[in-house]
């Protein structure tokens, strides 16, 4: 049997004892291949995508991410969480400490085929979105990495989410056009139930989602200080996103399109992907066979 452990040294919760512990309890021979560089993991699944029985990833939702955008369909992925919020495994059910997760993985998972998303041809796992939470994870990314070389956590995040809503004396007003739906403020995709999470909390705004679906979207008209108790509701998975003011919403959809009335911040799983004037976003459904 033909395994391959692929693992990011600066994930968040990676470093030498877990991956020594993660290794001991995969697949005996499973071969290690450590991630230097940006883009290196999506070489290596395209690589080896069809020569193993199974895929291990050991790193954070970006290496995921980077991951998903080389394998093909038939090779079976386990992620293995290593990251601060490690979005993905969570939302797929995995146990959130690594040891744990990987025993799992590797003696008692069963084969999941899932959809993901698509948006300008470049795939996501679980969250795709255009305006202020991408702009929230460029502020981020600006901050640089931490004196271990690793990203902030989720304590940055909601400290600049909550910045960057003070800067514009929360409000945001429509800057953008969901096809066949109306403007918007911003907005958010998801193939998944769960589109992030804060530490503990599952943070749920398209949570009628689901991976064996399409792309389910929210996206606020405009905000404004009132609104904010209604859309922590919206994102903790209460009320029906169907029947709220102010809200534009598409369930199960197989092709959103969005046209900015400037460029705007691009986010996929938590990576900055840019700014665009125009995204589609493709539901590319049974795209990719999961452990789990």
């Amino acid at each position: 049997m033909a395994t391959l452990l692929i693992a990011n040294p600066w994930a968040s919760s990676v470093d030498e004892d877990r991956l020594i512990r993660v290794r001991a309890v995969l697949p005996a021979g499973t071969e290690l291949r450590l991630t230097s560089v940006r883009g290196e993991a999506t070489e290596l699944a395209r690589e080896m995508a069809g020569r193993v029985d199974a895929l291990y990833v050991f790193g954070g939702d970006g290496t995921y991410n980077e991951v998903l955008n080389g394998i093909d369909a038939r090779t079976p992925v386990g992620f293995i969480p290593g990251g601060g919020a490690s979005v993905l495994p969570r939302a797929l059910g995995i146990p959130r400490q690594p040891v744990a997760a990987a025993r799992q993985l590797a003696q008692d998972a069963r084969p999941r085929q899932i959809s993901l998303g698509r948006v300008n041809g470049h795939r996501f796992g679980f969250a795709c979105g255009i305006g202020i939470d991408a702009e929230v994870v460029r502020a981020v990314d600006e901050l640089g990495r931490r004196a271990d070389g690793r990203r902030p956590g989720n304590l940055t995040f909601a400290w600049t989410g909550a910045r960057e809503l003070w800067r514009r004396g929360f409000q945001l007003d429509p800057v953008l056009e969901v096809a066949g739906l109306g403007r918007a403020a911003f907005v958010l995709v998801s193939n998944s139930p769960a589109y992030t999470f804060a530490g503990p909390v599952r943070v749920q705004p398209t949570r009628a989602a689901s991976f064996e679906g399409g792309l389910d979207l929210v996206a606020p008209t405009r905000l404004r200080g009132r609104d904010l108790p209604r859309i922590a509701v919206l994102a903790l998975g209460g009320g029906d996103p169907a029947r709220m003011q102010h809200l534009l919403y598409a369930h199960d959809a197989d092709r959103l399109e969005i046209v900015c009335d400037r460029p705007l911040p691009l986010q996929a799983d938590g990576e900055d992907l840019g700014d665009v004037e125009r995204a589609v976003f493709e539901a590319d459904r049974e795209a990719v066979t999961v452990l789990v």
